[in-house]
């Protein structure tokens, strides 16, 4: 949750923000931070290229869990925690990446340690993750997945 709320703090955008709020803010803040703007040995340039990158990344992040791009997707997350079963998942922090068996991976942000260890010691794994973490977290579909599928 802190790099969510990292990255609203960057757009200023709030909660209930749409995405045409956050691509004028994507917009002006690349304007004002493009690399390009600088000259090489002015030392804002080295600033404005770890800025943009923060600016690209920030933004494609906020996208991706935005409700417009969730409701677009709904329908195929869905089916996807209701069908497929789980076929890997780790946690790293308080992000729990779960990988299904159709090959798609959603990150859920704000699972804590002790529900994960929970998740680990259920009897039906599946069956926990869709009581207790599909439908009550924040989540977005994993760059990996998207990297994986071809164009």
């Amino acid at each position: 949750m802190k790099r969510v709320n990292e990255y609203k703090k960057l757009f200023n955008v709030e909660k209930g923000y749409d995405l045409k709020q956050l691509k004028t803010s994507y917009r002006n803040l690349v304007k004002e931070w493009h690399p390009d703007k600088f000259q090489e040995s002015d030392e804002k340039h080295a600033e404005a290229e770890i800025k943009s990158k923060q600016i690209i990344d920030g933004y494609h992040f906020l996208v991706s869990i935005a409700p417009e791009t969730k409701a677009a997707n709904l329908e195929e997350y869905n089916k996807t925690t209701s069908e497929a079963g789980i076929a890997d998942f780790q946690h790293k922090g308080n992000v729990l990446e779960v990988s299904f068996t159709d090959g798609t991976t959603y990150e859920y942000f704000g699972v804590n340690k002790a529900l994960f260890v929970k998740l680990i010691n259920s009897d039906r794994q599946f069956r926990f993750a869709k009581r207790n973490i599909f439908t009550s977290f924040l989540y977005r579909k994993s760059k990996k997945d998207q990297e994986l599928q071809p164009a």
